[in-house]
């Protein structure tokens, strides 16, 4: 099947990335991706990479989760969205950066970062920014990572690179477990909620059923008649693992791709800017 590279890059997956004529650029951990329109990857460390999942079975899977009206609907309009294969690291602190923030915004502060941080490369005549690794993050200082933009997230951006450094956030042995153990460990970074684990579990940790939730996701949710409504508006984490059994009950153990496929479709239909 053909892969959408521009519809899944601009899916709110990844925020480093640029067009530059029919290439698309971005960077992704230690490496720099280029992609042209076919989905061919060609990357400054000259390694390959399974970043558009074409190890995916996606017959099986638009199979499974179009048995779902609204799904459907999604998977025409969209046929070639793929979920993205993202470094974990980065993946973690691009979404504690995004915490209450806007594409936009989010997209600002980790540009900022990156030139603050991360080691400068030239690859095919353009000069890039490596994502700082953990060792550059938990050792920077306060007002290094505060004038990024984050806000109050410099600690928890901080914190989560210290862990990782130290070992104590071990995204190797993460990604081997099952979703339940994956979601306990990335939840005790500081600062990390249950959307934003899943948003890590689900592009970066290969955790195919989780399906992050916020306010895009729980306003399309409402459309199923009350089926996932919550009881309260703000989602406490009990709550939110009540509903996620209760989503990956309904849409099946590929529901990560069919939250892809509503939150796609309901940004643009909405008509909200991307990259």
């Amino acid at each position: 099947m053909n892969i959408d590279v521009a519809g899944s890059i601009n899916s709110g997956q990844v925020f480093l990335w640029d067009r530059y004529g029919n290439t698309w650029y971005g960077i992704n951990g230690q490496n720099v991706l280029a992609v042209g329109s076919s989905g061919r990857i060609r990357s400054y460390l000259g390694t390959g990479t399974d970043f558009f999942r074409r190890r995916d079975d996606m017959g099986v899977i638009l199979e499974s989760i179009s048995r779902d009206g609204r799904v459907k609907k999604a998977v025409k309009k969209y046929p070639g969205l793929r979920i993205l294969d993202q470094d974990p690291f980065q993946c973690l602190i691009s979404f504690i950066i995004s915490s209450n923030s806007n594409i936009q915004k989010i997209r600002s502060c980790l540009g900022k970062l990156v030139q603050r941080l991360g080691e400068k490369v030239e690859f095919e005549g353009r000069v890039f920014s490596l994502f700082p690794d953990a060792d550059r993050i938990a050792g920077a200082t306060a007002g290094e990572i505060q004038g990024c933009g984050v806000g109050y997230r410099a600690g928890f951006v901080r914190d989560a690179a210290r862990m990782v450094r130290d070992g104590r956030l071990d995204i190797e042995e993460i990604k081997k477990a099952d979703y339940y153990d994956a979601m306990e460990a990335i939840l005790s970074v500081p600062g990390v909620g249950s959307k934003v684990a899943d948003c890590v579990m689900l592009f970066s940790l290969d955790k195919l059923d989780a399906f992050p939730l916020d306010r895009w996701m729980l306003r399309i949710l409402e459309k199923y008649r009350g089926r996932f409504k919550p009881d309260t508006k703000t989602i406490t984490k009990r709550q939110y693992g009540m509903l996620h059994e209760e989503l990956v009950g309904y849409f099946g153990p590929y529901a990560g791709y069919a939250q892809q496929f509503l939150f796609k479709m309901e940004r643009d239909d909405y008509q909200k800017g991307w990259l």
